[in-house]
């Protein structure tokens, strides 16, 4: 089976192969939203791109050519000068925003249905007991406030910890625990972590006067 001699890129919109010039291995790049192409020879003794002096770096960055490199290891030099490039292969894929797909998740919808009261609507004092109460049994927390830590990164820590064990999902990332946080305090206009903040105020208080 021919292996294909041009390959498709990720830093850019562009197709890279391999030519044999007369300094040895070189590559060339077509992007596909501008006309003139990208070369660079292969350093002998490092295997890192040298662009030409008429490469546009703005349009080829060096990053590009790394990847070209790594990507046509092992494949035949191309023939002829150039490949088509369609920029059909090249569609930007939409990224949903964090917050939608937060807003959306099973996750989010069990830490609201967790703290939320029998009408339904999110409790404010449901949440900072429960938060509060975490604060005071963690010896995580307890060594934080001695090493003199802050209330973000203490409510940052309770709060991750708190919803991966809510939801039951551990592989929660930080920002998208960060970012349903903020979607829960933003349920009232003080704040509903007002509670929360100046409970850990008042133990890293304590701590100083130790």
């Amino acid at each position: 089976m021919l292996r294909t001699k041009s390959v498709k890129l990720t830093v850019i919109p562009a197709m890279a192969f391999r030519i044999k010039s007369a300094d040895g291995p070189s590559i060339t790049i077509q992007r596909a939203d501008y006309e003139a192409a990208g070369i660079a020879s292969i350093s002998r003794t490092s295997g890192e791109p040298i662009p030409s002096a008429n490469t546009n770096m703005k349009m080829y960055p060096v990053e590009a050519f790394k990847e070209a490199i790594e990507k046509t290891n092992g494949l035949p030099y191309k023939r002829g000068k150039g490949v088509n490039v369609d920029k059909k292969d090249f569609k930007e894929k939409k990224v949903k925003p964090v917050e939608e797909v937060v807003i959306n998740s099973d996750e989010y919808q069990k830490v609201v249905d967790h703290y939320s009261d029998k009408n339904g609507k999110l409790s404010y004092d449901l949440l900072n007991k429960d938060f509060i109460k975490f604060a005071k049994s963690s010896s995580i927390v307890r060594k934080m406030i001695e090493e003199g830590t802050t209330v973000a990164k203490l409510r940052n820590y309770i709060s991750c910890n708190k919803i991966r064990n809510i939801t039951g999902n551990d592989k929660l990332s930080d920002k998208e625990v960060k970012k349903m946080v903020e979607l829960l305090d933003e349920a009232y206009v003080k704040g509903i972590f007002k509670e929360l903040n100046e409970e850990l105020k008042k133990l890293l208080s304590k701590n100083k006067k130790k």
